[in-house]
C-alpha cells in the first residue's frame, strides 16, 4: 500500500518573481534570469506564454556549469514546491515531487528500510536534477546510474502534461537530457532495501597509478567502490590513492550501542560556510599539496574495515556549508572525463599535465563505470571516469583543458555536462553521437526555442 510520509521539510518560501544573478556551484559561469516559483499552474504558464524569454527548470543549484543558468530567461524555481513522498513499502517504490532533494528522500524513506539505488555525492540534489543528470555513483560499475531506476515520470511541456516510461523514447531522451526536454514534475523511483544507516567501509592505500587501477577493479563483488587521488603526486607515486570498497552494513554487524534503532538518522552537524569573499581562496599550490599528503597518511593508518554511517562515507563534502566558498571569489571547475578500460593511459596524462602545468586538483575521485545506459545524452559508459576540482585563478587552464579534451575524444570518451561549462560544441558533438537525434525529439515536443539553458546556447543543442 502506498502512504505519503513525512520528514523535515526542505520547500523554500513563496516569493514574487525576481530579476536574480545565479550561479553554477562552481562559481565560475554566472547570468541573471527572472527567478519564478515552480507550482504546476506556474510551469504550464511559463511554457505556454514565455515569449521570446527561453524557460528552465532549477533545482538545487549544484550544477558546477551552466546547465541550470538561463541567461535572460524565466527559471523555474522547483525547490518552491512541496516535497511529497509517497511511499508503496511492498514494492520499495517512492512517488516523489521533482523539488524534493535527495536529502529528504533517504530520510523519509531509510526508516522504513530503503535507500536511494543510486547517489551522487551531495544529497543537495533534486529527484528532477537526478534524472535530467543520470547521476551516477559509487556503485556504477554493478547498478547503473539513477534513470535506471526511475518507473515513470511526469513532464510538463507546452503541448501539456504526459506520462513516460521505458521504453518510450522521450523517457530516455529526458534521462539525461539536462532538462531540456520539458519540466519534470515528479516521477517514481524505485528504491533498495537496507537494514540499517551505515556501511563496512574497507579502505586500501595504493602507492602508484598503476597500482590503484589494479585493486580498484577488483569491485566485483561490492556495491560501491571509489579511489581518493593524490593529484600532487609526481613520479613513480602519481596516482597514489585510497581505494574504499563498501557494502550496507546488516544489523548485526552492529555493536550493541547502535542495534537497538539501526535506521534512525541523528540530528545532522555541519560547519559553518567559509567567508563568502576570500580575496585568492584558501586552496593554494602549497595548501592542496599539504592537505593531499595528510589525507594520504591519515587513510594509511586508519583501519582496513570501519563502520561509516551513510552521510559521511556518501556525502563528505556535505559537511561543509558552502564548500565552494574555498576557492574564492574566482570558483573553480570541476572537470570529469571518462574513458574507455583500455585508455588508462589518458588518466596518466590528465594528472601529469595538471601537476606539470601548476594545476593540482583538491580533489580528485576515480570511478570505474559498468556499461551505459539507454540515455540519449547520459554521461556514464563502461570504463574510467576522473573527476577534478581546478581552482580558476589563472588563464592557461582553459588552454590546458582543451588540449586535454581532444585526448578524451581521440580515446572515445566524454566530458560530463552536468559539470561543464567550458566545452567547445564541436567536441560536445563528436562526444555525443546523439545529439542530432535529441534536437529532432525536442522540435516534435515543441520546446524548441521554449526550454533553453546557457549550456544548451554554448553547445547549440538548440
Amino acid at each position: 500500500m502506498s502512504q505519503p510520509i513525512d520528514a523535515a521539510t526542505d520547500q523554500a518560501p513563496p516569493f514574487e518573481e525576481r530579476w536574480t544573478l545565479l550561479e553554477g556551484w562552481g562559481r565560475t559561469p554566472r547570468s541573471a534570469a527572472w527567478l519564478r516559483e515552480a507550482t504546476d499552474d506556474a510551469v504550464v504558464d511559463a511554457l505556454c506564454s514565455q515569449g521570446p524569454r527561453p524557460v528552465l527548470a532549477r533545482g538545487l543549484g549544484r550544477s558546477y556549469g551552466d546547465a541550470a543558468l538561463a541567461a535572460g530567461g524565466i527559471v523555474l524555481d522547483m525547490t518552491s514546491r512541496q516535497p511529497v513522498v509517497t511511499l508503496d513499502q511492498h514494492r520499495g517504490v517512492a512517488v516523489v515531487d521533482a523539488g524534493t532533494s535527495l536529502a529528504h528522500l533517504a530520510a523519509s524513506v531509510l526508516p522504513h528500510g530503503w535507500f536511494l539505488p543510486v547517489t551522487p555525492g551531495t544529497k543537495h540534489v533534486t529527484v528532477g536534477g537526478a534524472i535530467a543528470a543520470d547521476v551516477h555513483g559509487k556503485n556504477h560499475h554493478r547498478d547503473g546510474s539513477f534513470g535506471g531506476y526511475v518507473e515513470r515520470l511526469w513532464l510538463a511541456t507546452p503541448e501539456g502534461i504526459v506520462e513516460l516510461a521505458p521504453p518510450d523514447e522521450r523517457f530516455w531522451a529526458t534521462v539525461g537530457g539536462m532538462g531540456l526536454t520539458g519540466v519534470i514534475l515528479r516521477a517514481a523511483v524505485r528504491l533498495i532495501p537496507v537494514e540499517s544507516r551505515f556501511v563496512l567501509d574497507r579502505e586500501v592505500a595504493t602507492s602508484s597509478l598503476d597500482e590503484t587501477i589494479e585493486v580498484l577493479a577488483d569491485d566485483s563483488s561490492v556495491r560501491y567502490s571509489v579511489a581518493w587521488l593524490d593529484a600532487t603526486a609526481t613520479g613513480a607515486r602519481l596516482g597514489r590513492g585510497l581505494v574504499s570498497f563498501a557494502d550496507h552494513a546488516p544489523a548485526d554487524a552492529l555493536p550493541a550501542s547502535l542495534a537497538h534503532d539501526p535506521l534512525r538518522l541523528p540530528r545532522e552537524r555541519t560547519l559553518p560556510a567559509p567567508p563568502d569573499r576570500i580575496p585568492s581562496g584558501l586552496l593554494s599550490v602549497p595548501t592542496i599539496r599539504a592537505f593531499n599528503e595528510l589525507w594520504y597518511q591519515r587513510g594509511r593508518r586508519r583501519p582496513e574495515t570501519a563502520l561509516v554511517d551513510l552521510r559521511s562515507y556518501f556525502y563528505p563534502l556535505d559537511a561543509v556549508n558552502g564548500w565552494n566558498r574555498l576557492y574564492g571569489p574566482r570558483g573553480f571547475v570541476q572537470y570529469q572525463v571518462v574513458v574507455p578500460n583500455d585508455a588508462v593511459s589518458v588518466i596518466r596524462r590528465i594528472l601529469t599535465d595538471l601537476v606539470e602545468h601548476g594545476h593540482p586538483s583538491f580533489l580528485s575521485v576515480l570511478k570505474r563505470f559498468g556499461p551505459a545506459g539507454n540515455g540519449w545524452l547520459s554521461f556514464p559508459t563502461a570504463g574510467w571516469t576522473l573527476a577534478l576540482d581546478l581552482p580558476a585563478r589563472r588563464s592557461d587552464l582553459e588552454t590546458l583543458l582543451v588540449r586535454l579534451d581532444a585526448l578524451v575524444l581521440e580515446a572515445g570518451g566524454r566530458v560530463y555536462l552536468a559539470k561543464d561549462g567550458r566545452l567547445r560544441p564541436e567536441s560536445a558533438r563528436a562526444m555525443y553521437t546523439r545529439i542530432d537525434d535529441f534536437q529532432a525529439l525536442r522540435a516534435r515536443l515543441g520546446v524548441r526555442g521554449v526550454i533553453s539553458s546557457d549550456l544548451a546556447r554554448r553547445l547549440h543543442l538548440d
